[in-house]
């Protein structure tokens, strides 16, 4: 799979729920909203979608895709930590979600990267976030 291979980004929304949520909702957190990160898509977190949306001019519509993800993502790497760290995380297999990229997060996060047929650097970078969330649930 290369990066023009990659399956699309997810349209997510009330009332999904899962590791894509809980994602987004680290994500939100990172970017500054209160909202607790359940994997459960209700109005709270359709409220702080539409705040960042709001916020970083696109659509309002409460649902995150292809405009939103963008934008939302955070690249993170080893050394790392926080939110934005726990929203990769929590879409990587046998990692503890604890927001510290350390060893262990990177070697998760490379062993996804070989599953989804991407490029293995232990980074996760835009292609890497998308193929997390694409494959999330």
């Amino acid at each position: 799979m290369t990066q023009t291979s990659l399956a699309p980004w997810p349209v997510i929304a009330q009332p999904m729920r899962g590791a894509p949520i809980e994602a987004l909702q680290h994500l939100l957190r990172h970017h500054g909203s209160g909202i607790t990160a359940d994997g459960i898509f209700g109005p709270k977190t359709d409220a702080a979608v539409k705040a960042f949306q709001q916020s970083h001019g696109l659509v309002v519509d409460g649902k995150a895709g292809p405009q939103t993800w963008p934008k939302l993502i955070v690249t993170v790497r080893r050394n790392d930590h926080g939110e934005a760290v726990r929203g990769a995380q929590v879409l990587c297999v046998d990692v503890t979600v604890d927001g510290i990229f350390g060893p262990n997060t990177e070697a998760g996060v490379k062993a996804m990267q070989g599953f989804l047929h991407i490029a293995v650097d232990g980074i996760v970078g835009p292609v890497t976030w998308q193929a997390l969330v694409a494959n999330g649930d």
